[in-house]
């Protein structure tokens, strides 16, 4: 047998059993043929094989991002980007949205993404008023970092339907002055509402998601877990797309949406839609639904009040007999199941449920998960080993709001996606960057997995830090695990899938403050290279 492709004299990452590191690997169509020293490849190599010498550069399995929002990241890279370093004030931002207006039709939608009010000199949101006086012809929508506010002018709660009288959504607020009077800002179940309103058109949403995966390929990710778009024609679009071959990404794609996330598992459910179903490009992940809020925003439910706001708890978008009613059956039916919980309320909600269905219905093997797990104290993780869940905490959240965390949450960082405390207590998790949340680069998860400090240099939960080899393998083995793939990706090994990244130097020799430096030279996806930097 001859291979196609011969990587040689490289750091070979293997991510197998031993976390064995190697030289060599040899490819042949879409699936990996030999791995070891250069000795065991060599007989594989003929006049048409591609020999790529990797000088010493790491080569490792795809990453896998086992929590993205593929539509989403690609769809919000159509708007203004607010984590752009050149919008440093709100008059940055109304200059850029009125720039935005000039040149948009009248009447269709202004967007804003990855606005953080603690990043900007001004430290507060958009008025209302201010945003009115960006434009009366348009409706306008920005998007806080954390995917779960917004805040809009007059046109866009126009459209949506929504004025002083309006009342409050239940997991939700329409926020007011002490005046009563709107101030255009949407918390919650009100956001939800009102990203289901300003619809993005189908073209907007293709384009998007062809955008998000090549994004994706450039960063060395293979696989990714879909966690949740806009409802059913998300998945419809995303299916299509990798059809036609616009998403070279692999897709797990999560029963969840954004809008209304308890209807959509319900639908798919009579459907008869299973966890499982598909194939390798396209599969059918866990039923999703979303228990509470964002770790930045601050919504998230906790047991205890925030170190920020003493009367504030977060919210609870449902209550546990609801959870289990529709998570319960979902389980009963074979269904993997998760959900979206980052306070330590969620959690502690989420495995009564799962415990109660095992109770009711006891089942090996079920792999069900929590994506997030953003609060997690040592009761909980003893919870989470017993029932075999998998955690999937997000490893770069620190690095961009680590100082937000500190503030809100105090002593409580010492166990927010506490990856540490998962590896000592013989808990598999799994790694996700939640983008656009924040930065879909796996290497900057890594970093900040092994480092554990904010871009700003303070330390957030510390005793959380991981080995270089640890952070690796949650965005490798273990995302293939979570998704019951670990026989055909995650590692580096004789008969499984070709998908590959090299970096551009040693991962494991590099200073472990310069992680996030390393840039990606290669994705080998499939057997094929898809991206050379």
């Amino acid at each position: 047998m001859t291979a196609d492709l011969v990587f040689v004299n490289g750091e070979v990452i293997t991510v197998n059993a031993k976390n064995e590191v190697t030289e060599s690997v040899a490819v042949k169509g879409n699936r990996i043929i030999a791995v070891g020293p250069k000795e065991r490849t060599e007989p594989y190599v003929g006049k048409r094989t591609r020999k790529i010498d990797l000088q010493g550069r790491s080569l490792l399995p795809g990453w896998i991002d086992s929590h993205v929002h593929l539509t989403l990241y690609g769809v919000y890279q159509l708007g203004i980007n607010c984590k752009d370093q050149r919008i440093r004030t709100l008059d940055d931002l109304l200059t850029a949205l009125k720039r935005k207006a000039r040149r948009t039709p009248k009447g269709a939608w202004i967007r804003a993404w990855g606005f953080n009010e603690n990043e900007l000199e001004d430290r507060r949101y958009p008025t209302l008023q201010e945003l009115d006086a960006v434009t009366e012809d348009h409706p306008v929508m920005i998007t806080r970092t954390c995917g779960h506010i917004s805040v809009v002018n007059g046109k866009a709660l126009e459209i949506a339907g929504i004025d002083g009288n309006t009342p409050d959504p239940r997991g939700g607020r329409i926020e007011r002055d002490s005046s009563g009077r709107l101030t255009g800002k949407l918390i919650e179940a009100a956001h939800m509402h009102m990203n289901r309103i300003a619809r993005f058109t189908e073209k907007e949403i293709r384009d998007g998601i062809q955008i998000a995966s090549d994004h994706f390929l450039a960063h060395g990710i293979t696989s990714i877990h879909e966690a949740g778009g806009f409802g059913p024609d998300n998945w419809r679009w995303i299916q299509q797309a990798v059809q036609k071959g616009d998403v070279r990404v692999r897709v797990y794609a999560m029963i969840g949406s954004l809008n209304d996330s308890r209807d959509f598992v319900q639908k798919m459910m009579a459907a008869g839609v299973v966890t499982g179903t598909g194939d390798h490009r396209f599969k059918i992940g866990p039923a999703k639904l979303f228990l509470d809020g964002s770790s930045t925003g601050p919504t998230i439910a906790t047991r205890q009040p925030y170190t920020s706001d003493p009367g504030n708890r977060g919210i609870l978008y449902y209550d546990e007999d609801e959870v289990f009613e529709i998570l319960g059956e979902a389980h009963q039916k074979g269904y993997q199941i998760t959900a979206h919980a980052q306070g330590d309320e969620a959690i502690q909600q989420f495995l009564h449920c799962v415990e109660r269905a095992l109770r009711k219905h006891p089942r090996s093997d079920h792999r069900h998960r929590i994506e997030h797990a953003g609060i997690c104290p040592p009761d909980l993780q003893r919870r989470i080993r017993e029932l075999k869940v998998i955690p999937v905490p997000n490893p770069p959240f620190p690095y961009e709001f680590g100082d937000i965390y500190l503030r809100h949450y105090g002593e409580r960082v010492h166990h927010m996606y506490p990856a540490r405390d998962f590896i000592d207590r013989g808990i598999l998790a799994a790694a996700g960057s939640d983008a656009p949340i924040t930065f879909c680069d796996p290497l900057l998860g890594i970093h900040t997995a092994v480092n554990r400090r904010s871009r700003e240099g303070t330390a957030v939960g510390a005793d959380q830090r991981v080995s270089v080899m640890d952070a690796i393998r949650l965005y490798t083995w273990n995302g293939a695990y979570a998704s019951f793939e670990e026989t055909v990706k995650g590692s580096v090994e004789t008969g499984k899938l070709a998908d590959l990244v090299v970096l551009n130097g040693s991962l494991l020799q590099e200073d472990p403050e310069r992680i996030k430096d390393l840039q990606v030279d290669m994705t080998v996806l499939d057997g094929e290279i898809v991206y050379r930097r």
